[in-house]
């Protein structure tokens, strides 16, 4: 009979069940992207608001700070049959120095209908995706970012926060409206 050692278990404990797990969610996260992409629902994205929080920053970058991200974006999306939404986006917009920023991504969130109207859903959930700014010299960056969102028929209002890195960096509101086009 075989004897299976200890370190030959906790082998098999951290290693291959921690990959056979990433397979799977890597499988089912393709799948979600491709679901999406294949959606014939498309919606706009119009950057709305973006705010700094005040007990980080320094008050004259405060004033100097861009806080109206105008721009536009598009998308497609999904809800799946847990209610949850899945959306591919492309945006860009002004950033907190009034340069164009682009982002594209797919974000993806746990959907509620908090209340008896079902016109109306609450989300919570993530975007991933890739950003790039004039003051990095527009290198490609990635991110992980949380988002939630409050729904009424056709029209969505998304949010993110972006942490902070140190002081003068980061603890930015960034909010858009999506609205479903078709």
């Amino acid at each position: 009979m075989l004897k299976i050692t200890k370190t030959l278990k906790l082998f098999i404990l951290f290693f291959i069940l921690p990959v056979s797990l990433q397979a799977s969610l890597w499988t089912n996260g393709v799948q979600n992207v491709k679901d999406t992409w294949n959606s014939s629902q498309y919606d706009l994205y119009i950057p709305s608001i973006t705010y700094h929080s005040r007990f980080t920053y320094d008050r004259e970058l405060v004033n100097y700070y861009n806080e109206n991200p105008w721009g536009i974006g598009f998308g497609k999306s999904r809800l799946d049959a847990r209610d949850n939404w899945h959306g591919l986006y492309a945006m860009v917009f002004k950033d907190s120095h009034a340069n164009w920023q682009p982002i594209v991504g797919y974000g993806w969130e746990a959907g509620w209908r908090p209340f008896s109207n079902k016109n109306f859903r609450t989300g919570i959930g993530f975007t991933a995706g890739v950003t790039a700014r004039k003051n990095w010299n527009y290198m490609p960056s990635p991110n992980l970012l949380p988002i939630a969102s409050i729904s009424y028929k056709v029209f969505t209002l998304q949010t993110t926060y972006i942490p902070a890195v140190y002081h003068n960096i980061g603890n930015i509101w960034f909010m858009w409206i999506r609205i479903q086009i078709n």
